[in-house]
């Protein structure tokens, strides 16, 4: 994946508004459990009440609880305390019973310290008061504890118990309340909130109103938090796909315009099927990784470690249950990358070789169909395929694993928590909700190693395919435009020279070319002629340069190939190939493939030239007859005519026919190379043929041998002084034509 970094950083931005966007999310999804812990111990347990210090507390109440604190606190309390006298009407709609009693209020815009130190003084002293009750009396059944019962409280009971306890000695009341501050805060904290209501009950307050206004409000929050969360979500998942599809497109187009610049050593290297699965299915394997990973990779981490922190904020004692879990994930994922990865690549090497073979199967249809080979050819496939299904199958079984395991981890878990969260419950360490909150956060850490681990099955293929994709980017062509170009030679435009031409293909033993030295001129026809694999289709492919010689040079305009550009170069030849490569689309589209501004005037003339108005002009739509996927609707024959249309349309100085005329008829021949005399008379003319009919009225004709020339002159020279020459003719030609030649 490192290889092909360079394609992050277009998006970088992007990337980084998807992690901030993803931390936002994360957040909201962490503070949700939160909230429903509020509900819980707040909004259920407490009805609502939110903090111990009391907004407001009877002078009876004040006071009775100022017998069990220290002097430092009830000066803390006098001093944030106001009081308010019996009668006051400003008071009266909130606190009903004020008409009986006085009241103390506590003090406006508190900072949230002063809060927390009055919750503390006050939880202390309602602990200590009940530890001090609870010595003195065995039977509490007026005054229960149980914070589950708290609208039973009577304070009023409470009350006539002072007198009892104002005859405790002060050391007891002095242990009584050091016992009370060893106290986790939690446990205080739910003391202190019973008897807060209570003293609101005494007050005329409406708790079922509070309760009820506490918990729509936490409501709306989480409400809030959840749009929030969603609108980050979507605006992830937004900017994942587009950087994903960003990433693929560039990838998509380098990876097309490197191929574009392959000679033919590099495409000896890569077959045409493993290209297409590069090009196709592993970089959308890539693309689908980079969307996860942006979408997971960075949530998960914040997720896990937000998690962690939420958690042990309401307890340190679950902490080891998560630290197990997470264990048994991690090795649950390093059994199944070792078990994985090997097979995923495997696949991508099956996957081109199934493509390899489909695309054989379907080029060469007519040939299957003509040979009976039918069965032979669906056992081929079948073989491939079945490999695949095999490996594939393995590795889905080993994936199917993980989910049930996952869950059987996760509900494992929260078994757990409840176990060990219910004695902490018990022993009033830990609060409902808070075990509740826990829970969550066990789960949403274990969900965070889950989408870990959904990167780590996913990046074993996507690793696979980025080093498949890598390997075609890096592969540097042999053939190379030259830093500083040479103009081209005006005085020797269409020349094309071969001086002393050796040629060897990269890997191989023997020469293909050996001490090749020509010239082809303008106004000229040049021929190529020999046995099968003497080398004329070589010597046609080191004139653009598909290739480069391995000794000597090649002259195009009196320079160099290998000191002009490619594309200058390609501009100077028009190139005929022998199997006519036609493109979807329509006649004319494949006709002024070299030259969109050709006239249509043009166009007609070098179709008839090609021998190819008859066939164009009997077709219902002429020019804008539609060429298929293909070109499988026109005949061999005519996709040649096409192909030379096409090369004649390009206007070219130079005309290289690779074995252009073996599809057609002698009379077509004859006719075409006729049009082409009087048509490019001023071009030169290079063609390899395998017919001597065809290049019987060349100006030169070079005959090839095993790699070397073994003569160059016209026909009649030839016939005369090239007994290689002799040979080919006598198969081709009656004995009056040879004896008609040699005479001449």
């Amino acid at each position: 994946m490192l290889k092909l970094r360079k394609y992050y950083k277009p998006f970088i931005l992007s990337i980084l508004i998807a992690i901030a966007l993803l931390f936002v999310q994360a957040m909201c999804d962490l503070k949700l459990p939160d909230y429903m812990s509020d509900i819980v111990n707040t909004g259920i347990q407490s009805n609502g009440i939110e903090q111990v210090a009391p907004k407001a507390i009877s002078e009876n109440g004040l006071a009775f609880l100022k017998n069990f604190m220290e002097n430092e606190e009830i000066e803390e309390i006098n001093k944030n305390y106001t009081q308010i006298n019996k009668g006051d009407k400003t008071y009266q709609a909130e606190y009903p019973n004020i008409e009986n009693t006085n009241i103390y209020v506590l003090n406006q815009e508190l900072e949230e310290t002063e809060i927390e130190k009055l919750n503390h003084i006050f939880a202390v002293a309602s602990k200590t008061m009940l530890n001090m009750i609870e010595k003195i009396s065995n039977n509490m059944e007026n005054v229960t504890t149980q914070t589950s019962e708290t609208e039973k409280m009577d304070v009023s009971k409470i009350y006539e118990m002072e007198p009892i306890l104002n005859q405790i000695p002060e050391t007891v009341k002095n242990q009584t309340r050091e016992e009370a501050k060893q106290m986790p805060e939690s446990m205080l904290n739910s003391v202190g909130l019973v008897f807060t209501q209570s003293f609101y009950q005494e007050l005329g307050m409406d708790i079922s109103k509070i309760q009820n206004q506490f918990i729509i409000q936490i409501g709306l929050k989480m409400l809030g938090i959840c749009v929030i969360g969603i609108i980050a979500a979507i605006l992830v998942g937004f900017l994942g796909s587009k950087v994903g599809s960003g990433i693929g497109k560039n990838i998509r187009n380098d990876v097309f315009q490197k191929v574009q610049s392959f000679s033919s050593a590099e495409f000896n290297n890569f077959s045409a099927a493993s290209l297409i699965t590069r090009t196709t299915n592993d970089i959308t394997q890539m693309q689908n990784f980079i969307v996860m990973m942006i979408r997971m990779l960075a949530y998960a981490p914040i997720m896990g470690i937000g998690a962690l922190i939420m958690m042990a904020q309401k307890t340190t004692d679950l902490i080891w249950t998560i630290a197990l879990a997470c264990g048994l994930i991690i090795l649950l994922i390093l059994f199944l990358f070792k078990m994985v990865f090997p097979k995923i690549k495997i696949v991508q090497k099956l996957t081109d070789k199934i493509n390899l073979v489909a695309k054989e199967n379907l080029s060469g249809l007519m040939v299957i169909r003509a040979f009976g080979t039918q069965n032979y050819e669906e056992n081929r496939f079948d073989e491939v395929n079945t490999e695949v299904m095999k490996t594939n199958k393995f590795i889905n079984r080993s994936m199917s694993m993980m989910m049930p395991t996952m869950m059987f981890i996760m509900n494992g878990l929260n078994l757990l928590i409840l176990w060990v969260g219910a004695d902490s419950i018990a022993n009033s360490t830990l609060q409902v909700g808070d075990l509740m909150a826990v829970m969550q956060y066990g789960i949403e850490v274990v969900m965070s190693f889950l989408f870990v681990s959904m990167i780590f099955v996913m990046w074993p293929r996507a690793s696979v395919s980025a080093n498949r994709i890598a390997e075609v980017l890096e592969t540097e062509s042999t053939i190379h435009d030259p830093k500083n170009p040479e103009p081209f030679n005006e005085n020797k435009k269409g020349y094309v020279e071969f001086k002393k031409v050796t040629f060897q293909y990269p890997g191989a033993d023997e020469k293909i070319l050996e001490n090749i030295s020509f010239v082809a001129k303008p106004g000229e026809t040049t021929a190529i002629i020999g046995a099968t694999g003497s080398g004329k289709t070589t010597i046609i492919n080191l004139i653009p340069r598909l290739f480069d010689a391995t000794e000597g040079e090649v002259l195009v305009n009196g320079v160099n190939v290998k000191n002009m550009t490619q594309f200058e170069l390609h501009n100077q030849i028009g190139y005929i190939p022998q199997k006519g490569n036609l493109l979807s689309g329509t006649i004319e589209s494949n006709l002024k493939y070299g030259n969109e501004e050709a006239s249509e005037e043009f166009v007609q003339k070098c179709a008839q030239v090609a021998q190819a108005t008859e066939f164009i002009e009997s077709k219902e739509e002429t020019y804008q007859s539609p060429i298929s996927q293909g070109a499988k609707n026109v005949s061999g024959g005519q996709k040649q005519r096409l192909s030379i249309a096409r090369a004649l349309i390009k206007n070219s100085p130079i005309y290289v026919f690779d074995d252009s005329f073996s599809a057609l008829d002698f009379k077509t021949d004859s006719n075409l190379r006729k049009a082409l005399k009087t048509h490019s008379k001023n071009s030169t003319f290079i063609i390899v043929a395998q017919r001597v009919s065809t290049i019987m009225q060349a100006e030169q004709i070079i005959v090839l041998n095993e790699g070397k020339i073994a003569g160059i002159g016209t026909h009649e020279e030839l016939l005369k002084n090239c007994e290689t020459y002799y040979e080919i003719a006598s198969s081709q030609l009656s004995e009056e034509e040879l004896k008609n030649g040699r005479k001449e």
